[in-house]
């Protein structure tokens, strides 16, 4: 059964192609301003391909998935960032483990706003190319159909929690927060980007912050909540800006990560944006409560003492000065 009709006049459609449909789709299920979500196959070259047909490699079907939103809420930009965001922009035929033509990524001007929608995918993928000096492998092309996919492949993941997903679900989970500060997120250096969204690790000793003691405070690059006073930084000797304390423990979040064989770490998410900070250990100075959050320079932004004020922070100006007073002191 193909489908392309229109939606209601409130409602505006997209068609995205990003790897399985199942991950893809329940990502887009978590974006405020989405209103409904459909899985199938488009651009295929057989009348309406069954999944067995598709997984053949004879259809030159895509896995696609059909947004339905409310632009008032959500716009095509917004959506088109979040998805270049959370798959892989570069891979040809490939998402995660599965590998073949209908898992390449795509967009796909439809309807009424086709030009429009073709705008918008443009400048993004420019955007994208600019930005990581590489030619993205997602292709444009006008949706020539689109066939509903069968019933058990319809919300998937809702159905199957635990089931097979190339898109993290620590990402899925957290779409909204990405959302909320895609458009920062898109503006990031290559170096800032992989380690906030893709939990890269910066250079030791070769970063932005791991000697600088003045005052003030650092914020989270991304959304800008503070995280830590510099009076809770100190020299640990690893190479990386190192604190006893954030500023308050609500605006973190600990991660337990698996991703160095045999070595099991903390990881310490910023609870506004999501985004990747560092990792914790137990292993501070014991005068300052034993821990030692060390942290990516390219995930903190730092703002001196003089400029707090200006920059919003001023609620926290006093609570710097006592402590640097206390810090004289001593």
């Amino acid at each position: 059964m193909q489908r392309t009709e229109a939606a209601a006049p409130e409602t505006h459609v997209a068609y995205m192609a990003g790897g399985c449909f199942w991950g893809l789709e329940r990502a887009m299920q978590n974006v405020d301003g989405v209103l409904d979500t459909t899985v199938g196959y488009a651009q295929s070259i057989t009348p309406d391909p069954t999944y067995r047909m598709v997984c053949s490699g004879t259809t030159h079907a895509v896995e696609t998935v059909r947004i339905d939103y409310n632009p008032t809420r959500v716009s095509l930009r917004t959506l088109t960032l979040l998805f270049l965001s959370i798959i892989d922009p570069f891979s040809v035929d490939r998402q995660g483990n599965d590998v073949g033509s209908q898992y390449r990524s795509g967009l796909y001007p439809a309807g009424a706003h086709a030009a429009e929608q073709r705008a918008v995918y443009e400048q993004a993928l420019d955007e994208l190319a600019q930005r990581s000096g590489s030619t993205p492998a997602v292709e444009i092309e006008d949706l020539r159909n689109f066939t509903i996919a069968e019933p058990e492949h319809q919300d998937y993941l809702l159905a199957n929690p635990t089931g097979y997903c190339h898109i993290p679900l620590s990402v899925i989970d957290h779409m909204r927060e990405r959302q909320r500060h895609i458009e920062r997120i898109w503006s990031l250096s290559p170096e800032q980007y992989a380690v906030t969204q893709q939990s890269a690790t910066e250079p030791p000793f070769h970063n932005e912050y791991d000697r600088l003691f003045d005052p003030g405070i650092y914020v989270d690059r991304v959304s800008g909540e503070p995280l830590f006073f510099s009076t809770d930084k100190f020299d640990s000797g690893c190479g990386w800006p190192s604190f006893s304390t954030p500023i308050d423990q609500g605006s973190v979040r600990m991660v337990k990560d698996y991703s160095l064989p045999l070595h099991p770490r903390l990881e310490v998410r910023a609870v506004q944006s999501d985004s990747h900070l560092g990792h914790v250990f137990a292993d501070g100075p014991r005068e300052r409560g034993g821990m030692r959050y060390c942290m990516n320079s390219a995930s903190l932004r730092f703002v001196p003492r003089d400029r707090m004020a200006e920059e919003g922070y001023g609620d926290l100006v006093g609570e710097l000065d006592a402590r640097l007073s206390a810090s004289a002191g001593e």
